[in-house]
């Protein structure tokens, strides 16, 4: 057929060359041969014949799809590939003012996409929801039009799959720890919701001495948060990954529940289980307790801290205020370039960050107030002094 290459073309050769150059001779006819019968049909400008399993096939220059190469077979379901090729028309979509090039290679990977997609989601908390959106799905499809979007349904199941599969990962580096492993345990309370959680992470050195941290367990502990229930909730965990007999220390805060919870642990396992028979088990968080001791210390000037934090809360409590002192700022000539924020109770850092970004706006305060008949209770000159030399004392340490 015209603009086919006969693959019988050797057998229709009536003679054999019995010598290099004859060999040579015949190899340059057959090539010259295909070059000019290749040529006769646009199609082949698209793809490639190859031998594959006995069988000539037709591969795809873009997507490297094989179809039917024979010579029997005509370039009909060619040239339809080549009209409805994917990549091909990725290509001609990106640049549409361009051909598309059958010199790129490019191989899909269906199951690689989904697993980055799911990694995508875990790592930039995006609602699972997003890939039933129109608009991700459509930009999705410009990327890769081969790949297939899934439901949320479907991205949760990925997603709980990957973290299956990471979590006997993390077990069996810890069965494989030939060292002690340290704990450290914290509770923490949602105030959307009221509701308390425990978080459980483990520290260990693996044979060539490089430490690895991994949080355990982050579950709900119901209320009343006394020793028995902490206990309860550290020990499934424990139990769920059989580290029991391994543990060094556990860290934790210094409170009277925890003392007790801890006391109990011990009363639950063997001395010899232990460390010096348990006398380290137990260690106090440093970091809580240096919060303890600034709290103590800030409580000398409460009602300075106490004024400064009222009047951050009622500028930023509504974005209508929160504008209103942005244009204060503006019309004093104040570059606003940090924006005022309440402090976390539990975070003594915090406060001194809301201190000394409240006293750059010294001057905002004092004429915004002036605006607002409703703020009654602000700082006075002799506050923000004071004020200003705690941040000072701070900023030296």
């Amino acid at each position: 057929m015209s603009g086919q290459i006969d693959s019988n073309f050797e057998d229709d050769v009536d003679f054999v060359p019995s010598t290099t150059n004859e060999v040579q001779s015949v190899s340059n006819t057959v090539d010259e041969t295909q070059n000019q019968r290749k040529r006769t049909s646009r199609a082949w400008d698209h793809f490639t014949r190859e031998k594959i399993d006995g069988k000539i096939k037709a591969v795809c220059k873009y997507c490297e799809r094989k179809l039917v190469g024979e010579s029997s077979s005509g370039t009909r379901h060619l040239n339809s590939h080549v009209k409805t090729c994917p990549v091909r028309k990725a290509q001609l979509a990106a640049n549409p003012s361009a051909t598309a090039s059958p010199s790129v290679s490019f191989n899909f990977d269906p199951d690689l996409a989904r697993t980055k997609l799911a990694q995508m989601i875990v790592k930039h908390e995006y609602p699972l929801s997003m890939v039933e959106h129109s608009g991700f799905i459509e930009y999705s499809s410009t990327l890769c039009p081969m790949f297939q979007m899934v439901s949320r349904n479907t991205i949760r199941s990925d997603i709980m799959k990957m973290y299956k599969t990471e979590k006997e990962k993390c077990r069996q580096n810890l069965e494989k720890s030939r060292s002690r492993i340290a704990i450290t345990s914290d509770m923490w309370t949602a105030n959307h919701q009221k509701r308390g959680y425990m978080a459980v992470t483990a520290h260990f050195i693996d044979d060539s001495w490089n430490l690895h941290s991994q949080i355990l367990s982050f579950k709900y502990v119901p209320c009343p948060h006394d020793a028995p229930a902490l206990l309860e909730a550290l020990r499934s965990c424990l139990n769920d990954w059989k580290i029991e007999d391994k543990i060094s220390t556990v860290t934790l805060d210094n409170c009277t529940a925890n003392d007790s919870m801890i006391d109990l642990l011990k009363g639950q396992f063997e001395p010899d289980s232990f460390i010096l028979k348990g006398k380290l088990l137990h260690v106090r968080c440093c970091a809580h307790i240096l919060n303890l001791i600034v709290k103590e210390g800030l409580s000398v000037i409460g009602d300075i801290v106490d004024k400064i934090r009222d009047s951050v809360a009622y500028w930023s409590g509504t974005p209508k205020r929160h504008e209103k002192f942005e244009d204060t700022a503006r019309q004093l000539g104040v570059p606003y370039t940090k924006k005022i924020s309440l402090d976390c109770v539990t975070r003594w850092n915090s406060t001194f960050l809301m201190l000394s970004t409240a006293l750059s706006y010294k001057t905002v305060f004092e004429r915004a107030r002036l605006r607002e008949l409703r703020l009654r209770c602000a700082p006075s000159e002799i506050d923000w002094q004071n004020a200003q030399q705690l941040c000072d004392k701070g900023a030296f340490y």
